[in-house]
């Protein structure tokens, strides 16, 4: 039994794989045991590590480092790069409400770590560890040891302080997530809601009836109203129309156009009555509308054609055929001329079978091509994500200079690559189920190592004089903020519970909380509003860490 003994108790890279592996695989299994309906997935890993961490078994600390450094950069790069095709173009909708909610949050914890420091008669330069703690934000916390050693002071005791409030600052936004959907959310909440234009295609059949359009083009019907729509079809007796531009309407035509759902009522007005045929719940056999002409999705894998605009392609003067739909990520475009095509988009193409293939061709619809991530930009983007992270810059009034840090960095570069690698072709495509999979590998090696190093001080540290009073200032300081914030958010009905989560886990620089959202939320909507909040969140943390040293220390 020695060799056993040895695969646990000797330091070593392979004791640290099999430590870690068996934490990962222990606590994602035990992540899908439900207690009262409620599950905590992925974030289970840090409670189990916290639990192996305090029985005494030990990980070689450089070894431990490199897993945890390794697994927070995976994670936090690959979600940046996932979220990067939308993220720019969702500050033009939701994301400047999102980071002002977030700001919120930021602003709730800072007046309250201030008020509380006078009521305690704590020092602050404790109390900033014990906010850098509950927000579990590391790189606040090595800006405020910077700021504390330019006014004489060591720092040691905010690290201290941090250490003991960690734990339960990375668990206590999980808690107020549980108590806001316990009690304050209501079915509709839980529904995928957005306020972009992105995710609102809908189909309608149309019968023209507006004389006013009668013989006009379609080009020229366009240029005289500001209403996005794609004609895709038009019935006209017994002959069916692929349209072009220059396709006139007739009174009387029935024609299928892809449009906003929001748009629905002014194509009716536009064009006339709506045919009462219901084309957008359930699967739609769009090839057994008519006998003529098809409908096919073929997936843009031609590099050369990234950050081409839909328009410039002609594909209707060229190859007859119409675009009715583009989907990115499950999430339905509108195929208007200007939509910026990425590599892996789907093309939904309307035309004539053969017209069809010569347009594949061209598209190149190669599924082998898509099912192998691009690694390289992977591996280059995190070098150059970890080098960002590293660049000193300063800003007025403050002598210490800030970081963005290994996971500021890492993600800042990830939404760049995802946001405009294919504008300058330069591919940064990844499979949506190799993205998932290197988010939750990273995730799980980051939270496995967080507990295991946690662990072997928690119980050392709780029974210190002011130990289990700092916790809980820790514990009030994470959970008071994102529950108010969290419920008035979610009074407004303006986002569902998904995208709420992901601002709350954002404004407090928590992935492990954002696992546990993906796991208990469906659709995407928590991850997108997450890293929209997350680089202004844990830039302004930064910052205030600083400033609450130079005022109050």
């Amino acid at each position: 039994m020695d060799w056993i003994n040895g695969l646990f108790s000797i330091p070593s890279a392979l004791q640290a794989v099999v430590v870690i592996s068996l934490i990962c695989t222990i606590g994602l299994g035990l992540g899908k045991i439900k207690v009262a309906g409620i599950s905590l997935g992925i974030a289970f890993v840090f409670f189990f590590g916290i639990a192996v961490g305090s029985f005494g078994l030990e990980v070689d600390a450089q070894m431990l480092n490199y897993c945890e450094t390794f697994g927070l950069v995976i994670f936090v790069y690959t979600l940046g790069l996932h979220v990067g095709p939308t993220f720019f173009g969702s500050f033009r909708h939701e994301g400047t409400a999102f980071n002002l909610w977030s700001l919120g949050v930021i602003l709730v914890g800072t007046l309250m770590s201030i008020a509380l420091t006078y009521a305690m008669k704590i020092p602050m330069s404790d109390m900033v560890g014990i906010l850098c703690g509950a927000t579990t934000n590391t790189p606040a916390l090595g800006a405020a040891q910077q700021a504390l050693q330019h006014v004489g002071n060591n720092g040691a005791r905010a690290a201290l302080a941090t250490a003991v409030t960690y734990p339960l600052g990375v668990v206590g936004v999980i808690f107020a997530m549980i108590f806001i959907r316990k009690f304050f959310t209501k079915p509709s909440d839980m529904e995928v809601r957005s306020d972009s234009d992105d995710d609102h295609t809908y189909i309608g059949q149309f019968t023209v009836v507006n004389p006013a359009i009668n013989g006009k083009t379609i080009a020229d019907i366009a240029q005289g109203t500001h209403r996005k729509f794609i004609i895709s079809r038009i019935w006209r007796g017994n002959e069916v129309i692929v349209p072009k531009g220059a396709t006139t309407l007739q009174t009387n035509d029935n024609i299928l156009v892809a449009t906003k759902k929001e748009e629905v009522s002014a194509m009716e007005i536009l064009f006339g009555k709506q045919v009462n045929r219901d084309l957008n719940e359930g699967k739609v056999d769009w090839n057994h509308l008519d006998s003529e002409v098809e409908s096919r999705v073929i997936i843009l894998s031609n590099s050369m054609l990234n950050g081409k605009r839909l328009g410039q392609l002609h594909l209707c003067d060229i190859y007859n055929v119409n675009v009715s739909r583009v989907i990115r990520s499950d999430i339905k475009l509108l195929a208007t001329g200007d939509l910026v095509l990425r590599y892996g988009d789907r093309l939904t193409l309307v035309g004539q079978p053969e017209a069809i293939d010569h347009a594949e061709k061209f598209l190149g619809n190669s599924v082998k091509t898509l099912n192998e991530p691009n690694l390289a930009i992977i591996f280059f983007g995190m070098l150059l994500g970890l080098a960002l992270g590293t660049i000193p810059f300063s800003l007025p009034g403050m002598d210490a200079p800030v970081r963005l840090g290994i996971a500021g960095g890492p993600i800042i570069m990830g939404i760049l690559v995802g946001a405009f690698g294919p504008r300058l072709h330069f591919i940064a495509y990844t499979t949506r189920s190799a993205s998932l999979m290197l988010r939750k590998l990273g995730l799980s090696l980051y939270l496995a190592c967080l507990g295991l190093d946690a662990g072997k001080d928690f119980l050392a540290t709780i029974v210190r004089p002011e130990g289990l009073l700092w916790i809980g200032l820790g514990f009030v300081l994470t959970v008071v903020p994102v529950i108010i914030v969290g419920i008035f958010a979610l009074r407004t009905k303006k986002f569902d519970f998904g995208t709420i989560c992901g601002i709350l886990c954002g404004s407090m620089a928590n992935p492990m909380a954002l696992g546990y959202a993906n796991d208990t939320v469906n659709g995407e909507t928590s991850n997108i509003s997450y890293a929209t909040v997350y680089p202004l969140g844990m830039f302004i943390r930064v910052i205030i860490a600083q400033i609450l040293v130079m005022f109050f220390v």
